[in-house]
C-alpha cells in the first residue's frame, strides 16, 4: 500500500515569525511519518528555520532549485545548499514556473537527475490548461509532458518520484476537478510511467493538487490512484493543515 503524501506549497507567503508561529502550531499535532508524509515546501529563506524544528513527523521541501552544481546563475539556489540545511523534498516544474518563468521540460528534466543525484525527492508537476483539457487534449498534454520530464531516470529514481497532477484551470481558482476526474488522470499518470518503465509505476505515488482544501480532502484520497495532494492556499493555516495531513491516514 503507498503511504499517503500531503505536501503544502506556500508559494511566495509567510514572514520567519510566521512561519515559525505556524510550525510551532502544529509540531506536536501531526500525525507519525509511519502513517502519512507531511511535507512542507517554503520559499528559500525559510527553510533553514523550519529544518531546524522540523520533528519526525515533518519533512521540509523547496519550491525549486538549479539543475547546476555551482556557478553564474545569480538568484538561484543548488541541490547542495538544499541538502545541507536539512531540505528533504523539493517542487519542480510546477506550472507557475513554467508559465511565469520560463520552465521547460528540458530544464524540469535536468532538474529532476540533479534531485535524484544529490538524494532529494522530487515533487514533479505536470497538468493542463483550461483550453487544453476543452479541447479534449488533457492526456495529449500530460502524457508529452512525462515522456520528456522522465527521460533518462532509473526505475529506482521513478520508485521514490512524487507526481503531483495540477490541473492548470483549478490553481488558485477555486475551482477543483471532481473526485472522478482527478482520478481518471492520476491513473492516467500512473499508465504512462508505466508504459515508460513497467511495473515500478505501482510504487510511484501519485498526488492531486488544484484548489485542494479541508471540504474535499476525504472525497479526493478515497480515490484509488490519487496518493496525496499537493496544496497552496489551505496550507498556509496551521489548523487546516493538520486536518489535511490527518485525512492522509489509514486512506
Amino acid at each position: 500500500m503507498r503511504r499517503k503524501i500531503i505536501a503544502g506549497n506556500w508559494k511566495m507567503n509567510k514572514t520567519r515569525d510566521e512561519a515559525l508561529q505556524f510550525i510551532y502550531a502544529i509540531s506536536e499535532k501531526l500525525p507519525s511519518l509511519d502513517e502519512v508524509d507531511s511535507v512542507i515546501c517554503a520559499p528559500f529563506p525559510l527553510l533553514r528555520t523550519l529544518s531546524k524544528r522540523q520533528g519526525e513527523n515533518l519533512r521540509i521541501g523547496a519550491q525549486n532549485m538549479h539543475y547546476a552544481d555551482s556557478g553564474a546563475y545569480t538568484g538561484e539556489i543548488s541541490a547542495d545548499m538544499l541538502t545541507t540545511i536539512g531540505v528533504t523534498y523539493v517542487i519542480i516544474g510546477h506550472s507557475e514556473r513554467r508559465a511565469m518563468f520560463n520552465e521547460t521540460d528540458e530544464t524540469v528534466n535536468l532538474k529532476l537527475k540533479k534531485a535524484f543525484e544529490k538524494g532529494l525527492i522530487p515533487i514533479l508537476c505536470v497538468g493542463e490548461t483550461l483550453e487544453e483539457r476543452e479541447k479534449g487534449h488533457e492526456k495529449k498534454v500530460v502524457k508529452a509532458q512525462l515522456e520528456k520530464d522522465l527521460e533518462g531516470l532509473t526505475k529506482q529514481d521513478i520508485e521514490h518520484l512524487v507526481i503531483a497532477y495540477e490541473p492548470i484551470w483549478a490553481i488558485g481558482t477555486g475551482r477543483t476537478a471532481t473526485s472522478e476526474q482527478a482520478e481518471e488522470m492520476c491513473a492516467y499518470v500512473r499508465k504512462v510511467v508505466k508504459d515508460l518503465y513497467g511495473q515500478v509505476a505501482d510504487k510511484m505515488r501519485v498526488q492531486y493538487g488544484g484548489s485542494v482544501k479541508v471540504s474535499n480532502i476525504d472525497e479526493i484520497l478515497s480515490m484509488p490512484n490519487i496518493d496525496g495532494a499537493l496544496v497552496g492556499g489551505a496550507s498556509l493555516k496551521a489548523e487546516d493543515f493538520v486536518k489535511l495531513v490527518e485525512a492522509g491516514v489509514n486512506k
